[in-house]
Parts: structure tokens; sequence; C-alpha cells
């Protein structure tokens, strides 16, 4: 399985050579997300590091926190580890096309991981309503 990869020269290069890092404890906080989580994404393709210390220890961007939210943001949606990628890999491709003919076609790609994810998000209420007549009813006894 191919994920996106976040640590590609182009990348580098878009975050800047002096771009400001952060140690994976300040993208955790920042992000609301465990260590373990963010080390998972990473060994799965999702979220490589954009540099290391000396140490080995990982080094992340903003743009980096951008790519861990976006993942955040699906995940409770349901979407698979393949799915993520995917949006990732568009996102990253509509960031660096200059054909118009390509962009609009990433965009349409877009729209329509936009339109299943608002079917998801109506399933989730859906069931958040069930869960809420659930506790009326086990209060009501």
């Amino acid at each position: 399985m191919t994920m996106a990869s976040s640590s590609t020269a182009a990348e580098s290069e878009a975050a800047g050579p002096g771009a400001p890092m952060m140690h994976i404890g300040q993208l955790a906080e920042r992000s609301d997300m465990s260590l373990r989580t963010i080390r998972h994404y990473d060994e799965t393709g999702l979220l490589r590091p954009s540099g290391r210390t000396e140490g080995g220890f990982r080094l992340y961007t903003e743009r980096d926190l951008e790519r861990l939210l976006v993942i955040r943001r699906m995940k409770p949606l349901g979407y698979t580890l393949e799915e993520m990628g995917e949006v990732l890999t568009i996102v990253d491709a509509l960031g660096a096309t200059t054909d118009p003919a390509r962009a609009a076609g990433l965009r349409a790609d877009l729209l329509r991981f936009a339109d299943s994810a608002k079917e998801r998000r109506a399933r989730l209420e859906r069931n958040l309503e069930w869960a809420d007549e659930y506790i009326e009813l086990l209060e009501s006894l």
C-alpha cells in the first residue's frame, strides 16, 4: 500500500530552509494527538517528519501540522489510512501543478471526497440522535 509522504524534496523546499521546526511532543500538543498515533502515521507513510535532529529525533514544520490536522479530521469519519493517503496525495498534487486541466481534475477528486464526508457526517448525526434517545430512555426508567 502506497501512502502519501511529507518528506519529498519539493515539500521540504516549500517549507523553506529556515522554516521553524517542532519536536514530536510539540506537534502532539498542538494537534491534540498522542505521540503513539503520530509515530503510527509516520510508520504508515501518512506523515513523515520534515527533518531529524543530529540525535535522530523527528522534526516537523507547520505544513506537517496541517497534514496531521487533515488526518485528524478524517479519522472520526471512518476513512481508512489508504483513503487518507489518497486525499493527501491529491492535495499535494494540487499544490504542485501548474496545469489548469490537471488542477480541475484534482479539485473534482476532492469534491468527491467532500460528498463522501457529508454522507459520513450525516450517518454520525443519526447515530448521535439514537444515542441521545437511548440515554433519555435509560434516564426515564
